[in-house]
């Protein structure tokens, strides 16, 4: 068995979940501290739009925005950077498809905590940059955790848009889910049923891992729900 497509899709999925993670993280936040609804609602849409969209059709979004004949893919070229069709064009892809999950995870994480942990730090003049790191991503880390690894799994089957952008090259751009379409395609079944059976096991790995992490935060949720009742007179 080749296990250049097991190797590329994991790499692809942690370089992708790195960035999911901070930048869908960073604009939840940015969407969540907003005070326009107009602003926050166009925002949202198109921060989810991905979610929605055929990944074929962002794959060809992405294509027609970094190829080598468009203003930025022609800037990349100049400074010896090649996407399109390379391996970097696998991670941009995962990133694009994996980022809504994210941020709509975190963007619930940030709107479950209650505000008066925020409030009371206000009032003592901490600043809204040590509120963020300090007490909403801490009281937030469940939701913010649960969308890492659904924008993870995500990520590591993305299939559509990594084939517009980045082809389906062996040894470089082709990932387990391009990996299967090939063998499909070229009747080799048993190989397909290999790359199936891993993909299946990596991805129900993290799903049970999601899963111990929602029980852990409905067992806190609860021990916490109970002080309060203990404490009250």
């Amino acid at each position: 068995m080749n296990l250049d497509p097991i190797l590329i899709s994991l790499k692809t999925a942690a370089v992708a979940i790195l960035l999911t993670f901070v930048i869908g993280t960073l604009l939840a936040y940015v969407v969540y501290k907003m005070k326009s609804r107009v602003l926050k609602s166009v925002l949202d849409a198109v921060l989810t739009l991905p979610l929605v969209l055929p990944p074929t059709v962002a794959g060809f979004f992405l294509l027609y925005i970094f190829g080598v004949y468009r203003p930025i893919g022609k800037l990349l070229g100049e400074i010896g950077v090649k996407l399109v069709f390379n391996w970097p064009a696998t991670v941009v892809a995962a990133v694009v498809i994996a980022l809504p999950l994210m941020y709509r995870s975190a963007k619930a994480a940030f709107l479950q905590v209650d505000e008066v942990y925020l409030q009371a730090a206000r009032t003592i003049g901490m600043p809204e940059r040590a509120i963020f790191v300090r007490i909403l991503l801490p009281l937030a880390r469940p939701g913010l955790a649960s969308g890492g690894i659904l924008a993870f799994s995500r990520g590591l089957g993305e299939f559509g848009a990594t084939a517009m952008i980045a082809g389906n090259i062996p040894g470089l751009t082709r990932t387990m889910p391009l990996a299967i379409y090939s063998a499909v395609s070229g009747g080799n079944m048993e190989q397909a049923y290999t790359y199936v059976l891993i993909l299946v096991l990596i991805s129900l790995v993290f799903v049970l891992f999601l899963s111990l992490v929602l029980e852990e935060r409905r067992t806190s949720s609860a021990r916490l729900y109970a002080r309060k009742r203990r404490r009250a007179p």
